[in-house]
């Protein structure tokens, strides 16, 4: 059975508006009415409805956390970041995966804000102009987490995408290396562009030729990283050094060239973008450009609990530092 604050009024003897009071903890309730309202509240097994005190207090402390997979290592790091200071701040998360569908984020966007959430943490590969007016017309504040938009207008936080992957390459270039290959993840998604720059950038620092064959896109999986590394290795000069987009394609490119005799670091040098938990995991551990994913989730969600309680914000798009942590995959 349902219990209602109906009938908790009812059992108590005292109005809805009481219950609603107590409930919310307005310090204007007797200390004796407020007594006997909870026994019955405990009694019953009462559970305040979020959305309809919401209505009345037009705060539900629900927060909608829109996800491409929560499955992917690099996402779960994310949202345990966005999990943790929520619950400092005593909001609750409600968390739907989007696929990377633009329809289904889009879709998403009006089911949170149907559901009366007080903000939106949206993380996504390609934020599209719908995207950007979706965000804009929102009634609720939304912060991008590890997502770029073109315009700055929405609240974001991220690292420097393109200086850190020219920082990885530039490793790679002082090492010797010239002929360095690069699995991209898809570059339709607007932080790979800015990876792809840097990449490029890095190499006409160091006045090597680029070629187009170096360049693999992959689709974040580890097969992708299997299927790279064998389109790599049949080229007629294939490449000493590979860097690549994310951990889950680095232990793919390692383990193709693994299987085809191919020694790690001595043979190939290898560098990841992510350093998620999974670049411990593999043999050799991958050296990988540190991106802080818990505190990129955990920055996001402490941005939007200040413009949802309309406290004052110095730095809406937020670069967070990222380094690189040398592993057992370079010499």
């Amino acid at each position: 059975m349902n219990i209602t604050i109906y009938d908790v009024a009812r059992e108590a003897g005292v109005s809805m508006a009481t219950v609603s009071r107590v409930v919310n903890g307005n310090p204007n309730v007797k200390p004796v009415t407020r007594k006997k309202v909870l026994e019955v509240i405990d009694r019953l097994g009462y559970r305040p409805n979020a959305v309809a005190r919401g209505l009345a207090s037009k705060k539900t402390t629900t927060v909608g956390v829109i996800i491409p997979d929560i499955s992917n290592i690099f996402y779960a790091e994310l949202a345990r970041g966005i999990e943790d200071i929520a619950t400092m701040y005593k909001y609750n998360i409600i968390l739907s995966n989007s696929d990377q569908n633009a329809e289904k984020e889009i879709h998403l966007i009006h089911t949170m804000l149907g559901k009366q959430v007080d903000g939106l943490v949206f993380m996504g590969g390609q934020i599209s102009q719908e995207h950007i007016e979706e965000f804009e017309h929102s009634s609720v504040p939304v912060v991008l987490a590890s997502a770029i938009e073109p315009t700055g207008k929405i609240p974001s936080v991220n690292i420097d995408y393109r200086q850190a992957a020219a920082d990885a390459v530039a490793m790679l270039t002082d090492a010797g290396h010239t002929d360095i290959a690069f699995v991209a993840s898809p570059l339709k998604d607007t932080i790979n562009q800015h990876v792809l720059s840097g990449y490029y950038e890095a190499l006409e620092a160091a006045g090597i030729e680029k070629k187009d064959e170096l360049v693999i896109e992959g689709d974040y999986t580890y097969d992708s990283g299997i299927e790279a590394w064998s389109r790599l290795q049949e080229l007629s000069s294939p490449p000493t050094a590979v860097f690549v987009n994310n951990d889950e394609m680095a232990v793919g490119v390692i383990h193709g060239a693994q299987d085809n005799g191919v020694h790690i670091p001595d043979e190939l040098e290898v560098i990841s973008f992510d350093s998620s938990r999974l670049a411990l995991m593999v043999r050799p551990q991958l050296t990988s450009v540190v991106q802080p994913l818990y505190d990129i989730g955990a920055v996001a969600m402490r941005l939007l609990t200040k413009y949802m309680n309309k406290e004052k914000v110095e730095t809406p798009i937020v670069v967070l530092p990222h380094h690189i942590e040398k592993r057992g995959s370079t010499k």
